[in-house]
């Protein structure tokens, strides 16, 4: 698969780390960033083909950094990181336009498949967050 350009954006060395050596093999370049600055700026120059974006990614104003980047780069696919398996958090960061919504702690396990069906076009929920989503409760 090692073709197109991912803007990583965590503010969290670690996990970008983790989520770099996930992608770096199947990417001509993955390019990691850790404020907003960076992704704006970054995002602005590469024009990534996908971002993979912590979901609680600290930007100023109102907005969601994935829902930043969905207004200024349409054509970007968006990939959310998230601790979060709540119903309501994973329907609001679809919301915005993200593409898959993968949980971090299964990252290791969901981030691959994750990228397979958002380039064929398809939305992707992590398993652990899925079965929530499906609960009448949640609606």
């Amino acid at each position: 698969m090692r073709h197109g350009t991912v803007l990583l954006a965590d503010s969290h060395s670690a996990m970008l780390q983790g989520v770099w050596s996930l992608l770096e093999e199947r990417f001509e370049s993955v390019v990691m960033v850790a404020d907003e600055n960076s992704l704006l700026q970054t995002a602005e120059k590469l024009q990534p083909d996908l971002a993979v974006v912590d979901v609680s990614f600290p930007v100023s104003g109102p907005k969601n950094a994935l829902a930043v980047l969905r207004e200024r780069f349409p054509g970007i696919q968006l990939v959310a990181l998230s601790i979060h398996d709540d119903p309501v958090a994973v329907k609001r960061v679809l919301s915005y336009g993200a593409s898959a919504y993968v949980l971090k702690r299964s990252a290791t396990t969901d981030l691959v498949p994750a990228l397979q069906e958002v380039s064929a076009g398809r939305v992707y929920v992590s398993p652990a967050a899925k079965p929530r989503l499906d609960d009448p409760a949640s609606k």
